[in-house]
């Protein structure tokens, strides 16, 4: 006799568009001082850390999960508040899936910014994100949110629960190949000089 699968119970959230869950799981949070080595220019950093001191909350992200299974879905809300540190905006870690074919739903809910995406073999793609305006990243995508206008940047996302994040592949890269630096009153892509092309053989 088979015994059934365990069924999860429905959860109603509430989602703000100024970022946050009523009903979240977990929030993290990521101040200046844990930036250290994100942007490329590090003396602008530390600059920056000496104006506004380590503890300048820069994003917070709210999920909620109700199981940790390769059936179960992660849905959250990244808030990215606005600035810049030298000519790069303001930007979250970024991180490739551990389990690197899983994708990933972005929805942006308020602000203006910019999901930038490389992949292992060194395409990348750059797609500006306003409200109501969305973005699939696929498995085998490099992502990061950027900031690109003066009000936070919050996004709605939606990925497997067993899918992971690696966050070093990108610090042992050098970076991103490309940077979002301000343009005028606008944006642009920059390549990175340091950027050492990514050594990652990818998983699933």
């Amino acid at each position: 006799m088979s015994i059934p699968p365990a069924v999860d119970t429905p959860v109603s959230l509430d989602i703000s568009p100024d970022g946050g869950i009523v009903g979240r799981t977990r929030r993290y949070e990521k101040f200046l001082g844990d930036m250290a080595g994100v942007y490329r220019d590090d003396a602008a950093w530390q600059s920056t850390v000496d104006e506004r001191g380590a503890g300048e909350l820069i994003y917070w992200v709210d999920d909620h999960r109700y199981q940790e299974g390769p059936g179960a879905l992660i849905v959250g809300t990244s808030t990215l508040l606005p600035g810049r540190v030298g000519a790069e905006y303001a930007v979250t870690r970024g991180h490739l899936h551990a389990v690197a074919d899983r994708a990933e739903l972005y929805h942006c809910l308020s602000g203006r910014g910019v999901m930038l995406m490389e992949t292992i073999d060194g395409r990348s793609v750059a797609i500006e994100l306003t409200p109501g305006k969305a973005v699939n990243v696929p498995g085998h995508w490099i992502h990061r949110s950027v900031n690109v206008g003066d009000e936070p940047f919050v996004t709605l996302f939606c990925y497997a629960a067993d899918a992971g994040q690696d966050y070093e592949l990108i610090a042992a890269a050098g970076g991103m190949k490309n940077l979002v630096v301000a343009d005028g009153d606008g944006w642009m892509l920059a390549p990175n000089p340091d950027h050492l092309g990514y050594r990652r053989s990818t998983e699933g």
